[in-house]
């Protein structure tokens, strides 16, 4: 058995070549055309990794400083509130009647005639 292809001959005529030709540069054409898809499919997916790779990172880096500021934000409250108190105290330290009073309370000091006791907080001495 032989093949049918083998049996046939090829024309040779100008038509032909030029037709062969053309075939060849369309093939030719369609490769080329083939390999810059490919390349172009490779540089996007190269590109869109790399943007979302860095859009990821924006986002853990927005999210740390995110926590910082409310962690800043709450030590900033604090500090505020503490602000407040020694403003207050600052106001109370120039009233003489205050500093008076600390000074009996805290170093037994006493008015005149005014006499102090100290006495033991000890319960083990009571019946």
């Amino acid at each position: 058995m032989q093949r049918q292809g083998s049996s046939i001959a090829k024309i040779k005529s100008n038509y032909v070549e030029q037709y062969e030709k053309q075939m060849k540069r369309e093939q030719r054409k369609k490769r080329r055309l083939m390999k810059r898809l490919i390349l172009s499919a490779i540089v996007m997916v190269v590109i869109s990794g790399s943007l979302f790779w860095y859009h990821m990172s924006q986002r853990a880096t927005y999210a740390d400083k995110l926590n910082e500021h409310e962690k800043l934000l709450e030590e900033k409250e604090t500090l505020q509130h503490e602000k407040e108190k020694l403003v207050e105290e600052v106001n109370l330290l120039k009233d003489d009647d205050y500093i008076l009073e600390i000074a009996r309370t805290n170093y037994f000091l006493s008015k005149e005639g005014e006499l102090i006791f100290q006495l033991d907080d000890d319960d083990s001495l009571s019946y």
